[in-house]
């Protein structure tokens, strides 16, 4: 006789392939995303061993947990899992895993888009050429990536996919991250506002987190100078956004353009207003190939778990336990 398959939540925004691999392989479970945590009780709750984060940023806490006894493995849709608290999952002897490195490529390359899209302010110039006013005049000319230096916060795997770009259009790098990366020949700085003062663009490639909570604020972005640049993929917490609507509209900055913002999907009216400021609808992972591959990777380290195998891509948090239970 089979044992029933384990009890998967499947938590978040619904994905389809992550829907159909759960309901393949395991006994989906669904419930209303809230903030009380109400409908994670009873029998139904104690029978879960297993979350699929589907995406969003609700967290996945200690009180979240707490309701479910028998929690073995978080999995999340994301490389991202700072609204997952992993050192708590650690304590309790729960795994999380993440989809890193499959979304490396798109990333990089939306960071690059909004670096182009900034300098020379192509969404003005479709703007402007849409509004019918080429026809009474041309668009003005636009800074240039010529003669720039370019700092990356945040040399992981996309920070590094970003810095080979950079480099293939002939601008210098530069880099800060927790710590100083030597097999690498781009110069480090220990700390963001000495990059900062040795740069004039700065792309955001580091995780969120207390750790770099509002760290790019108004001293950052004076350091860069009024030619300066901010571009963000990483997390929107780690930008003051009030300090950044404040240096782009009063010039102390040239621009910015950010894929991400602290409360997503609610954008600061003081951003929006900024026209110097190109902003996304968080796209850098949002194409067909790249989302499929990630839903992909969720349920490849479910099924891995409770095959008795090591998780695919566990947080550096949880890494240590290897089996199902």
């Amino acid at each position: 006789m089979h044992s029933p398959a384990p009890h998967v939540l499947h938590y978040g925004i619904s994905k389809p392939l992550i829907d159909a691999g759960i309901s393949q392989h395991f006994t989906p479970v669904r419930i209303p995303n809230d903030t009380d945590y109400s409908g994670l009780a009873g029998s139904e709750a104690a029978a879960i061993r297993a979350i699929a984060a589907g995406g969003g940023h609700d967290p996945i806490d200690a009180r979240f947990f707490d309701r479910l006894p028998h929690l073995e493995i978080v999995a999340s849709f994301g490389v991202g899992y700072d609204h997952i608290d992993a050192a708590e999952a650690a304590r309790r002897g729960i795994v999380v895993t993440h989809t890193p490195d499959v979304l490396t490529d798109d990333v990089a390359d939306i960071a690059l888009a909004l670096l182009l899209s900034t300098v020379r302010r192509t969404g003005e110039a479709e703007r402007f050429l849409r509004s019918g006013a080429w026809l009474a005049d041309a668009f003005p000319p636009t800074a240039s990536l010529r003669g720039r230096s370019v700092g990356i916060l945040g040399l992981g795997r996309i920070g590094k996919a970003i810095a080979r770009r950079v480099e293939a259009f002939g601008l210098p790098v530069s880099y800060c991250g927790r710590r100083n990366q030597p097999e690498v020949d781009y110069p480090y700085y220990a700390d963001v506002l000495d990059l900062a003062g040795a740069v004039d663009t700065l792309v955001i490639a580091a995780p969120g987190g207390a750790a770099t909570d509002g760290l790019v604020g108004r001293a950052v972005l004076e350091a860069l100078g009024p030619n300066g640049i901010v571009v963000n993929v990483g997390r929107g917490s780690i930008i003051d956004e009030a300090a950044l609507a404040g240096a782009l509209a009063d010039g102390t900055i040239a621009g910015a353009g950010l894929d991400v913002f602290a409360h997503e999907p609610q954008v600061p009216e003081a951003l929006l207003a900024c026209a110097n400021a190109v902003l996304l609808p968080h796209i850098g992972s949002a194409s067909h190939h790249t989302r499929d591959a990630m839903a992909r990777l969720v349920v490849d380290n479910l099924v891995a778990w409770f095959a008795g195998k090591e998780p695919l891509t566990p947080v550096p948090e949880t890494a240590g336990r290897r089996t199902a239970a």
